[in-house]
């Protein structure tokens, strides 16, 4: 079953047991991927959903900072309930720990990068991540490399 096809069943649950919250957070999940895949003009893969559902949640971390900012708790605590919502459809996420030994066996390979290289590390860090299926969250890698080459 394909992860457009999860969602829909799951609004239909949420329909019959009147969950009005997460009903409205996958029909929201299921109007970006719509979109997309009109965007696309085809059928979404579940890697291209996938990506559509992490943008989904970064849009709403950036919103809880916002609303963090700007005092508004409620709305905060709403953003992070549709980021639960959505996280139940992605793919188990990398703790620090296994982030950090990728980030060191990226930089062993490629022999002694220097801090200007972190673009180059970034980049293959990112493509082991995304090869394995593993979500990741680029601002945490990001960090954890510039720890690593400021190191050396």
């Amino acid at each position: 079953m394909s992860l457009t096809d999860n969602i829909q069943k799951d609004i239909t649950a949420a329909m019959r047991g009147r969950q009005e919250q997460r009903l409205s957070t996958l029909r929201m999940a299921k109007a970006a991927l719509k979109n997309k895949e009109v965007e696309k003009m085809g059928p979404l893969s579940d890697a291209e959903a996938l990506q559509v559902l992490a943008t989904l949640i970064k849009q709403r971390k950036d919103s809880i900072e916002q609303f963090t900012k700007g005092g508004r708790p409620e709305l905060a605590q709403k953003e992070a309930a549709e980021i639960a919502v959505i996280e139940a459809y992605m793919p188990q996420a990398a703790s620090e720990e296994e982030v950090r030994e990728t980030v060191c066996a990226t930089v062993t390979e490629m022999g002694t990068p220097t801090p200007r290289d972190m673009g180059a590390v970034m980049k293959n860090v990112m493509a082991k991540f995304q090869a394995s299926g593993t979500r990741v969250e680029g601002k945490t890698v990001s960090e954890i490399v510039k720890q690593e080459l400021s190191k050396r």
